[in-house]
């Protein structure tokens, strides 16, 4: 079936035309005036001495003033929403599209496949909020349609920021935070460690530079957007977007926590919404929701933004005719606590001609990996995941446009116009800090499991292995020897990442250079009462759950926030430091135990660095943590084979 048949939806453009925000100029007219400012004005004068001057103005029509007076409930909204305080907004978009053919694609690790064409482009989408009074306390929040934030990406945005001059010295690395949707359906060969290079046979500056070029694109058209204006939050649930995929290991989370929710994945959306105080219309959206960009299937050779490409699509037509958005309106949904998630809603069946499910324990299908498939809402149709895709982001897009047209009645405002950022790298190399019940513990260098090597529902592996192998014993004689050759970890290792049998001791390997990240980035950012954790991996639904409790209590007990902390978590970003599992699911070493690098404690070590460092997300916090060692600068070192051109 070709790609782009009409079967399931309309192909999206090749090209989307972006409104030029750089030069975009606002006038005050009647028309624009929202009722909100209307009835805002009018609580906060006196009717009777200023309503007729306003009417010979034709500031605004009677008709809108009496509807505003009469409707109560509009009213009390209003009111609640007037203490929100102003910010600096901008948001942005550009390009980051690169080859789309004949460079492999990155997420599934899999050399066959290669580029071939183009479904749909893939974009950044920059945030910048600053304090008003204070501009040079900002940050920036970027999604980027790509399988993760970068190492390589970050330096090369944060360069690239550099080279534009003083009017962007205020971007560093203490407030860029550079995440990515984890869509599998774009090009690969951009990333920083040898490990996810292998896979893309090296390194490509074509598709580094458009990544790069198109995210410093986007903060560019953001900055020039800055403008006063008023955030608000809200939450709303979609209950049909994702499954767990591994349902097992999340089942080893004690009984009492996992009683205190309602679900086995994260199934809320948390929309930020970006209003402009000139005329009142929004210009962008910024939503957290977690779900694997894994309904295009490894098959697929076309890039895609994949759900939440299309989620982001969906809304940004939509708001060209809705009369709340402004013009270049910008909508983004992050992904977070996505390590075990899966789009594949339907299960993981046998490929096998059974019929049967795959073992719970451990996705296998007779004992083997390869035949356990997970199945999207429309697998039926047989489009390498085209239909699916459309499903899992359309379900998105209307949950999420549902509630943005409950804003108004339901949002929370943003207040304390305090905007606060900090960044520091942490070598996870034998680290030792603190559990909260005052004993000492540690992390690990980088080492993949032999699970890993199993893959998930969502891309099986091949070989022999399977998922829930903790058996160092128990592994095959043939991959213990090639492990061994690759590099044997030391007895300390050993002990250290227990009870992980290790495949691939990738923290310790730097042949020809390092393998995967030791040193990670720990960043948060807040603005008011809403504080965003940066996740250099991904987090796991119970791990995204203990690390922003933990970060709301820590704020509240240190009076960081002047209201009860929102806490989101966004990532993977920064850095690609593959899966961050709770020491109860590291314990049964399905994928994301395996693939969790630092060792058992790599959970509680990042909850640690993020409630220890919290001070400096304070108002009256001036200072930055030290920075601590910076990662190598490497992407270059493998270049790709030519392919002929």
């Amino acid at each position: 079936m070709h790609l782009f048949k009409r079967a399931a939806y309309e192909p999206l453009p090749v090209e989307e035309k972006l409104v030029d925000q750089e030069n975009t100029t606002v006038r005050i007219k009647s028309s624009r005036w929202s009722k909100k400012y209307t009835a805002l004005i009018v609580t906060l004068v006196s009717l009777f001495a200023i309503l007729p001057l306003l009417v010979r103005a034709k500031v605004w029509t009677t008709s809108v003033t009496e509807e505003a007076v009469e409707d109560s409930e509009k009213l009390n909204d209003y009111l609640a929403r007037a203490s929100g305080d102003q910010y600096l907004l901008g948001v942005g978009k550009g390009d980051i599209t690169g080859p789309v053919v004949e460079v492999e694609f990155m997420g599934y690790a899999s050399l066959s496949q290669i580029g071939t064409g183009l479904r749909q482009r893939i974009y950044s989408r920059s945030f910048i909020i600053g304090n008003k009074d204070t501009p040079t306390d900002r940050f920036v929040y970027l999604v980027l349609d790509t399988q993760s934030g970068d190492t390589a990406i970050r330096n090369g945005i944060l360069d690239g920021l550099a080279a534009l001059g003083d009017d962007y010295s205020m971007y560093t690395q203490s407030n860029v935070a550079v995440t990515g949707t984890h869509q599998h359906s774009g090009p690969g060969a951009w990333l920083n460690y040898l490990l996810p290079q292998i896979t893309s046979l090296g390194f490509s500056p074509q598709s580094y530079q458009a990544i790069v070029d198109g995210a410093v694109l986007s903060i560019q058209r953001a900055h020039e957007s800055l403008t006063p204006g008023y955030l608000d939050f809200a939450d709303t649930t979609v209950s049909d977007a994702n499954i767990n995929r591994s349902l097992w290991a999340y089942l080893a989370n004690p009984a009492s926590e996992r009683a205190q929710y309602t679900d086995d994945t994260d199934k809320t959306i948390t929309m930020l919404r970006f209003k402009r105080a000139s005329d009142g219309l929004n210009t962008g959206i910024l939503a957290w929701h977690s779900v694997h960009g894994t309904s295009m299937l490894e098959n697929n050779t076309h890039v895609t933004g994949d759900n939440k490409g299309l989620s982001s699509y969906l809304f940004e037509q939509a708001m060209l005719n809705d009369s709340t958005a402004a013009p270049g309106f910008v909508a983004a949904f992050s992904q977070s606590s996505v390590g075990d998630t899966t789009p594949n809603v339907l299960g993981a069946y046998c490929d096998d001609g059974s019929g049967q499910m795959c073992t719970l324990e451990n996705s296998t299908c007779g004992g083997k990996s390869e035949s356990c498939h997970g199945r999207g809402p429309e697998f039926q149709k047989l489009d390498l995941g085209v239909s699916s895709c459309y499903e899992i982001g359309r379900r998105v897009y209307a949950a999420s446009k549902s509630l943005y047209d409950s804003f108004d009645s339901n949002a929370t405002a943003v207040t304390d116009p305090s905007v606060k950022a900090y960044h520091l790298f942490n070598d996870m190399t034998y680290y030792n800090f603190t559990l909260p019940n005052g004993t000492l513990a540690q992390t690990c260098p980088a080492a993949m499991g032999y699970s890993f090597a199993a893959g998930t529902s969502d891309g099986p592996g091949a070989f022999d292995f399977t998922q829930s192998d903790n058996d160092t014993d128990a592994q095959d004689p043939l991959w213990v020897i090639v492990s061994s050759v690759i590099k044997a970890p030391t007895a300390q290792q050993k002990a250290c990442q227990s009870p992980k049998p290790i495949l691939l001791d990738v923290g310790e390997l730097d042949t020809p250079y390092a393998w995967a990240p030791n040193i990670v980035d720990v960043q948060s950012l807040r603005v008011g009462q809403l504080i965003m954790i940066i996740v250099p991996g991904e987090a796991t639904t119970m791990s995204g759950r203990r690390w922003k409790t933990a970060v709301a209590a820590a704020a509240t007990n240190g009076s960081i926030t002047t209201s009860t902390p929102k806490v989101v978590l966004g990532g993977p970003a920064n850095t690609y430091a593959h899966y961050l599992a709770t020491r109860e699911e590291y314990g049964v070493q399905r994928y994301e135990g395996a693939s969790t690098l630092f060792g058992p404690n790599e959970l509680d070590a990042y909850i640690y660095l993020s409630t220890s460092n919290i001070q400096y997300l304070a108002a009256n916090s001036t200072t930055q943590p030290a920075p601590g060692p910076s990662p190598p600068r490497q992407p270059q070192q493998l270049p790709r084979p030519d392919r002929g051109r």
